[in-house]
């Protein structure tokens, strides 16, 4: 802790004008829209498979059982969207959302039958997306609510239209990413060691999974610090600092070469190690909600499991613009290179008061996609 900073309480106004209220119809209204654009995405992924789903994912679930929640998702953004009539308010946002459904239904809807996958080296993850909005959504939006940090930060914070595109961006581009941290990974051949692989493979599956945690937080944390420490790579970087309210979609907004190469150096320590792939499924769901997690609007005090675990309180004074922050807190997973290489800011209690980056980047996501090549003009 700076012994001369001075800490102070983040001043968080409330936006009544985006908040949601229940009777307003406004809940209803977004519910709608989203359900009826999810289900319309759903059927889309059942009619072309192997154009809109990944083949890795389809592995995992039961495209069958997922039918059922297809149909109660059509139903129910039909629901919601009456709901808006009945109140007759943001009957605008409900007549979408039925619209989305309708579409849905002509198209098959949930009975579309469910055909086998032929694996493509390029599709787009609908299937991936669905699966995580809905699942981060509940998960965390209602964590946020029960537990938050700051109490008047709205689910419609500013800014969250363009993390909800870089949402469904990323998760859309996973089989790319895929493709390509595979490929870089590959490039490694001649490190592997088949005896050290079936050493690793005869541990325990809780044991490899705290290997690959730690190798793997390893190379995301001296990456992170490049990112930061070298001149020419932080305006890349700078794209996710420019988020100025987190919560759970706030994680989302990454340049693309940030998060094509962020994927591609953890797949090296993943190619290497050559854990059971239980493990590393493991290791995969832990790390895809820690790294939402680690953003959200919440106040838990998580005790001493904050001096192991990267924690809200830990990653929040990552993104704060002020100054003993700044350039501190690189890991992803568990603070300990932090802590053996002196970039650790966790001063107790406190929490950040302003978050951003030092210079106001555009609000755009154009204009973000740019901004590392405008900079790199200018000098």
């Amino acid at each position: 802790m700076s012994k001369f900073h001075r800490y102070k309480d983040r001043d968080v106004e409330l936006d009544s004008s985006k908040q949601f209220r229940l009777g307003e119809g406004k809940i209803s209204g977004y519910c709608s829209v989203l359900l009826g654009a999810l289900s319309l995405l759903g059927v889309l992924a059942y009619l072309f498979p192997s154009y809109l789903t990944t083949t890795e994912l389809r592995q995992v679930y039961d495209a069958e059982t997922l039918q059922n929640v297809l149909k109660y998702g059509m139903y129910f953004s039909l629901f919601f969207g009456g709901i808006t009539f009945v109140l007759k308010k943001f009957r605008s946002l409900g007549s979408i959302g039925i619209g989305l459904t309708v579409v849905a239904f002509l198209l098959g809807g949930y009975k579309v039958p469910v055909s086998d996958v032929e694996p493509m080296h390029l599709s787009l993850g609908v299937d991936w997306l669905i699966l995580a909005f809905l699942g981060s959504a509940f998960i965390f939006v209602t964590a946020e609510k029960l537990f938050p940090k700051y109490k008047n930060q709205v689910i419609l914070r500013d800014e969250w239209g363009l993390d909800l595109f870089y949402f469904c961006f990323n998760h859309l581009a996973i089989s790319a990413i895929i493709l390509y941290g595979n490929y870089h990974a590959s490039h490694f051949d001649w490190a592997i060691s088949a005896s050290v692989q079936e050493s690793i493979q005869s541990m325990p599956i809780l044991l490899q999974v705290g290997l690959i945690v730690l190798c793997a937080d390893f190379v995301l944390y001296w990456e992170h610090r490049l990112y930061h420490e070298v001149s020419w790579l932080w305006p890349v970087h700078a794209v996710h600092h420019s988020v100025e309210n987190l919560d759970w979609l706030a994680g989302s907004r990454g340049h693309f070469i940030q998060v094509f190469s962020e994927r591609a150096m953890v797949m090296i320590p993943l190619y290497l190690l050559g854990a059971d792939q239980t493990a590393l499924n493991i290791y995969v769901a832990f790390a895809a909600l820690q790294a939402v997690f680690i953003h959200c609007n919440l106040g838990i005090n998580f005790g001493p499991l904050k001096y192991v675990f990267v924690t809200p309180q830990f990653h929040h004074w990552h993104h704060s613009s002020e100054k003993p922050a700044i350039d501190t807190n690189y890991s992803a997973h568990t603070i300990l290179f932090d802590w053996m290489f002196n970039t650790m800011h966790l001063p107790r209690e406190y929490w950040p008061a302003d978050y951003g980056t030092t210079k106001p980047l555009p609000k755009t996501y154009l204009g973000q996609m740019f901004y590392p090549l405008q900079q790199f003009y200018k000098k």
